[in-house]
């Protein structure tokens, strides 16, 4: 079938894009017209009823054929090869991704529906906390873990709020709970600094923190952990998985709890140096008041905790705090929570210390109140208790003024020479405790507690105190001239006076005026060693007491609190004496103490006759013997000096009516003192430290015997041991001592 005379209808492809032009490559001159019908031979080629295609156009460089949609696949079979590869690699990753993202939705949702009601959250703590008061009332150490009440996110100062979010989590109220931009920067920084990818910053979001906090749900169980450090460690783990855990629950917390609900957990948990658990406890332990209250200032300080609290805490290094504090509040400006006025004044007025945060908790009397408290409601407490205990602020600082004043104005600058003081009532109840130097410390080596020192002529006390309770005299006479004892194990033993010096026969209170160590030897021999061993321990000398006659002398070794006790105990009128610092512990909330005094006068140990003659004779010591450098115009003072061999340990305990106190000063290394002498610097810091507690006090007249100056003298110990004869002084020396006593002392220790 022809189809001449049959015109064919357009392409589409004509339509669109129009028909070919044929190559005119035999036109006519001058005519226009085309060769002889050129595109003949592809329309016969044409089926029937079919459309014409437009030619193709040949590939370049005689290339094959192009691929789907005009595309050409490429010869090099390399080539071909990479991209199927990463095709395929793409494939599986969105779909692992996929798989991913759908198991993590599915755990958090789970983590979801399994978290607790949110205010369940709030404190988990495994231990409870104790507050301390002074005898005012008034609140000026904290131990253990400290938690100090809930702080909504809401009711929480906004200064607060805006610093936390500021300096942790920027983007906290648009992201899911992670934040993928913020784990990607944390990795190449970490990276940039030569550290692992997870080492350093962790890009966590706050509510990944929050999970941390709370340990992903697994609360703390004493069998599976050895301690909460132990617990908190594993809490704080680094590694990929635990990552993945962490931003699993975080997720789901996302899904159960509200923005604020996870800041309020947040800044419930968080802990913030000095043993505080939340913003509240930290804000009440370093400023003294409500979180709901705290200045920007005091905000950015509180914020600036959460990278390390321990380093910028601010009774550590206040000035390191502040410059921290500094950068928190660039950052919130920066973030439009404050304006350039108000971040430059925060700048300018950085936050400081409170009254109670600037005496570092309390340092050495809080540390013994912990120690010597019961463990129940001390170290192993699970439950906030207050603590009413016996410190006097006006007289703790009187005693750290007066150590500071005579370090800075008697002892050389380069001097590693330490001291300790303590002042307590009559009672035993302890007002005031210098463990050193240093006085801002906290947890270190408490000299007036821990370090046991021979006490010297300090002990001389509790010898004289024997003696005059078996019914010797103060104006009794004993002979100071030289003096051998046969020790066994030890051989022949000389005493000698500090001056190397004798004086012959002098009376008790000469004696101890003068501090003579050949007549407290001969007493102590002459009253008995066991029973002076005896008054030295119920006067609360618990530390072992020297087997041989140089317990006279002070070998033996004591602390500085145990020495005040005694002396307390000579003043109560020869009573023994505990010393305490807790008044009472009540449950915080409750009215009712769980206990009260933990101290206190004890048990007769001498007569109140022997007290009272025995405070005569330490009065003389201050008014006219080795410690008059510690005396007051105003107030009688009675007291005694100590001093060890090779000067090693410098000793000054006394008292006025009111209060007892002692000094004591060497070197933690045992290197004798150059100079020093307990009727030296330790007399001058005991004059200071009462000048100083005794101001604005009514003097008071101490409770010692006054006797007739015009009393004769009874003759003691002599050199023989034997009775000299008899004065019509204040009585005499009972016959019983003359006869059995001395004669014993002869056969044993072969007096000459």
């Amino acid at each position: 079938m022809s189809d001449s005379g049959r015109r064919k209808p357009t392409l589409v492809a004509d339509k669109r894009a129009g028909a070919p032009r044929a190559r005119p490559s035999s036109a006519k001159a001058g005519t226009g017209k085309p060769a002889a019908k050129t595109a003949k031979p592809a329309a016969r080629s044409a089926a029937p009823g079919s459309r014409q295609q437009p030619p193709r156009k040949p590939p370049r460089n005689g290339g094959g054929g192009g691929g789907r949609g005009g595309g050409r696949r490429p010869r090099n079979p390399i080539v071909r090869l990479f991209r199927w590869i990463v095709g395929l690699i793409w494939r599986i990753v969105w779909r692992l991704t996929a798989v991913s993202v759908a198991l993590v939705l599915l755990a958090s949702a789970y983590v979801a529906v399994t978290l607790p009601p949110v205010d369940e959250l709030f404190d988990g703590r495994a231990r409870g906390s104790v507050t301390m008061q002074d005898t005012a009332g008034q609140v000026f150490a904290w131990r253990g873990d400290q938690f100090g009440g809930v702080v909504d996110a809401q009711s929480v100062s906004p200064n607060l709020r805006h610093a936390i979010v500021a300096t942790e989590d920027r983007r906290f109220y648009k992201h899911f709970g992670v934040s993928p931009r913020g784990v990607a920067g944390a990795i190449r920084i970490n990276l940039s600094e030569g550290r692992g990818p997870l080492d350093g910053h962790g890009g966590s979001t706050i509510t990944q923190q929050t999970a941390k906090l709370i340990c992903l749900g697994v609360p703390y169980d004493p069998k599976q952990w050895k301690n909460e450090t132990a617990y908190e460690d594993d809490c704080r783990q680094t590694t990929l998985w635990r990552k993945v855990k962490e931003a699993v629950y975080a997720i789901g917390m996302e899904m159960r709890y509200s923005k604020d609900e996870i800041l309020t957990v947040y800044m419930n948990r968080a802990y913030l140096g000095e043993g505080t658990r939340g913003f509240e406890a930290a804000s009440q332990r370093y400023f003294g008041k409500s979180a709901a209250n705290v200045t920007p200032a005091e905000a950015a300080m509180l914020a600036g905790l959460l990278k390390a609290p321990t380093r910028y805490a601010p009774t550590n290094n206040l000035a390191r705090s502040q410059d921290r504090a500094s950068v928190i509040v660039g950052l919130m400006q920066e973030q439009g929570y404050l304006d350039a006025a108000q971040a430059k004044n925060a700048i300018a007025n950085p936050a400081g210390l409170s009254a109670a945060a600037e005496a570092q908790s309390g340092g050495y009397f809080a540390d013994w109140v912990m120690s010597s408290g019961p463990d129940f409601l001390t170290k192993k407490s699970t439950q906030d208790v207050i603590f009413k205990t016996t410190l006097d602020q006006r007289i703790q600082k009187a005693a750290e003024t007066a150590m500071k004043y005579i370090f800075e104005e008697k002892v050389k600058d380069t001097s590693k020479a330490q001291a300790a003081i303590v002042v307590m009532s009559p009672d035993g109840a302890v007002r005031a405790m210098v463990g050193g130097r240093d006085t801002r410390v906290k947890g270190v080596f408490n000299r007036a507690t821990q370090a046991l020192r021979q006490t010297g002529s300090a002990f001389k006390p509790f010898v004289y105190g024997t003696a005059l309770d078996l019914g010797w005299h103060y104006n009794d006479v004993v002979q100071d001239e030289p003096l051998t004892v046969n020790v066994a194990g030890s051989g022949p033993w000389r005493p000698e006076n500090y001056d190397h010096k004798f004086r012959g026969p002098v009376t008790l209170e000469e004696a101890l005026m003068k501090s003579l160590n050949i007549p407290a030897v001969r007493l102590a021999m002459s009253a008995g060693l066991d029973n002076v061993r005896k008054v030295a321990s119920d006067f609360g000398i618990e530390s072992d007491l020297a087997q041989g006659p140089a317990l006279a002398l002070g070998a033996s070794e004591s602390t500085l609190v145990e020495m005040v006790g005694g002396y307390a105990g000579i003043l109560n009128g020869g009573s023994s004496v505990e010393p305490y610092g807790i008044e009472s512990v009540t449950l915080q909330g409750d009215s009712q103490p769980l206990m009260g005094t933990d101290g206190g006068i004890g048990e007769r140990v001498i007569s109140e006759a022997a007290a009272r003659e025995l405070i005569y004779m330490m009065r003389q010591v201050v008014a006219q013997g080795t410690g008059t450098r510690a005396g007051l115009p105003d107030h009688e003072i009675a007291g005694k000096t100590g001093t060890t061999s090779s000067t090693r340990d410098a000793w000054f305990i006394g008292f006025s009516a009111d209060y007892v106190a002692g000094v004591w000063m060497g070197y933690d290394d045992n290197t004798p003192l150059t100079g020093v002498t307990g009727a030296g610097l330790p007399a001058e810091i005991f004059h200071e430290v009462m000048v100083r507690v005794e101001d604005g006090i009514e003097p008071k007249p101490l409770p010692m015997l006054r006797p007739d100056p015009n009393a004769g003298r009874t003759v003691a110990a002599s050199s023989d041991g034997a009775s000299q004869g008899q004065g019509q002084g204040q009585g005499a020396q009972p016959q019983r001592l003359d006869t059995i006593i001395q004669k014993a002392l002869k056969d044993i220790f072969g007096l000459n």
